[in-house]
């Protein structure tokens, strides 16, 4: 990968020179944080786990900026990393489980009924590739072409090793900094190199930290000190820019943050949820370091940061405490369609256009990231999306948008455990009303949101018509995107349609 800065002189000869007009855009991006993983709420009321975190620059860009209290991801990395840049639902591209580092590799769990699709296991290509999604228009390749200056920096994860996927410069960016197939750190210790050591170094090691090798940099510090680095040249030559700083943490392994962790020891949780708060606090320094920085600069007004998460966080197994407890009051985590594994932090702070102090209850999805940036941006010359642009939103917290069918869709197994969603599973959500669908149990249960966040009380027994009402429209929306389903290994054939298990 080419990241050499003295080459970025002959990149942009004409707009380095003229004045910035269009805003700059950086998108925050955290690695498996949960709702609940923060001191700022995102709920009506603080809750128990919120008292556990501290996130007082979370806090401080919810009181600057916009919070979103029903955003929402995919289950699992890959398919929501993809639709943020594509602009497409998962449904449709057939990403629809996280990839492998190595191409056409599997990462479905063994299961003795059910056999997943045929997904697209090596992730995206901007090439015809075998297994891949192929992408004619990106969004950082669309933002270079509107005169962008497009840096990404820490974890990318869009597609498998010797696909475009793998590139962040093939898909559009300027600079790249760390970013491969690699879904997760082998290490986070500046002392291992990021899990560079010699004799030692797996696919898992992240690249291009070198000078901070032997150090105590931890590798959220590293991934921040290169983003701000980065930036410097486009900042110096008013050239707008669009900032992916995608952090690797919460990811496992659960390592702790010595800058942070023995305040957490000292409040008495156990080692291992200590060390996930250190994770949690040193991504927070982290974002008051960017905001801090464009301030410093004096690009504060002209900027908008959002601020996610890619999933839900991790509950299904490696964290300290009960199984299904970390996300509380919302159900399950990572890997699920139940709420705990898809609702996600959401901020957007934009001093010029989004209310300080805001708040708005309207749902947003990861396919709407793209079609938002291009207004921003104010590019009109795209491909057809399955997104839609929350700008007006952000102009608007007031603002109720029309309610539309979001889906969730998880055709595969994750790992081993399998209950609470975490397999062979899909969900729709229209208003306040959603519909799970557990395949292998031919199931479907249905909640309302608005009275029932935790989803622990079914009412398709006793709302029979909505769920009929609710299957067609989902059905629908299904098949219209090309939706796959896995099948059944004693026949081959494929599960039942939603639609088809109320008939």
């Amino acid at each position: 990968m080419k990241k050499h800065f003295f080459i970025l002189l002959f990149l942009f000869p004409l707009r380095c020179c003229q004045a910035q007009e269009k805003p700059n855009i950086i998108l925050f991006l955290v690695d498996d944080m949960g709702w609940m993983d923060t001191s700022q709420p995102f709920g009506n009321q603080i809750m128990p786990l919120n008292k556990k975190f501290h996130t007082p620059n979370m806090e401080r860009m919810a009181k600057e900026g916009m919070l979103f209290s029903n955003a929402y991801n995919n289950s699992v990395c890959t398919p929501t990393r993809t639709s943020l840049i594509t602009g497409q639902s998962a449904v449709r591209t057939h990403i629809t489980n996280w990839t492998s580092i190595t191409a056409n590799q599997i990462t479905d769990f063994p299961d003795s009924l059910l056999a997943p699709p045929a997904w697209n296991m090596n992730g995206l290509s901007v090439t015809d590739h075998q297994n891949s999604f192929t992408v004619k228009q990106t969004l950082p390749q669309l933002l270079k072409d509107a005169g962008y200056f497009t840096v990404h920096v820490g974890k990318a994860h869009w597609g498998s090793l010797g696909t475009t996927g793998s590139d962040p410069q093939a898909l559009g960016f300027v600079v790249n900094i760390s970013g491969s197939s690699l879904g997760h750190p082998q290490s986070y210790l500046g002392e291992e190199n990021y899990g560079n050591m010699p004799g030692k170094t797996s696919f898992n090691a992240v690249p291009d930290l070198q000078q901070f090798y032997g150090s105590d940099t931890f590798l959220t510090e590293a991934l921040t000190l290169k983003a701000k680095s980065a930036l410097d040249y486009p900042i110096k030559n008013k050239q707008p820019f669009f900032l992916y700083l995608g952090h690797y943490a919460v990811h496992l392994p659960i390592q702790a943050d010595k800058r942070f962790v023995n305040n957490y020891l000292e409040a008495g949780l156990d080692k291992t949820e200590a060390a996930y708060a250190s994770l949690i606090e040193g991504m927070d320094k982290s974002l008051g370091d960017v905001l801090d920085y464009v301030k410093a600069r004096g690009i504060e007004k002209n900027t908008v940061i959002i601020f996610m998460s890619d999933n839900g966080g991790l509950a299904n197994t490696g964290r300290g405490g009960q199984r299904n407890t970390q996300n509380l009051p919302l159900r399950a985590g990572k890997g699920s369609v139940y709420e705990g594994g898809i609702r996600i932090p959401f901020i957007v702070k934009w001093p010029t256009t989004a209310k300080a102090g805001s708040k708005t209850n309207q749902y947003v999805m990861p396919e709407d990231f793209m079609p938002t940036i291009l207004e921003i941006a104010k590019i009109k010359n795209h491909d057809e999306l399955d997104g839609k642009s929350y700008l007006p939103l952000i102009k608007n917290a007031s603002l109720k948008t029309d309610a539309r069918p979001i889906l969730f869709h998880y055709p595969n197994r994750w790992t081993r455990n399998e209950d609470e969603g975490y397999a062979w599973s899909s969900a729709m959500r229209l208003g306040n009303w959603k519909l799970v669908y557990l395949m292998k149990q031919q199931k479907l249960e249905l909640y309302n949101l608005k009275d029932d966040i935790g989803e622990q009380h079914d009412l398709s027994i006793s709302n029979g018509a909505k769920v009929v009402e609710l299957a067609k429209i989902w059905t629908a929306e299904l098949k219209k995107r090309g939706a796959q389903l896995p099948t059944w290994r004693a026949n081959g054939k494929t599960v039942a349609w939603p639609d088809e298990i109320v008939k």
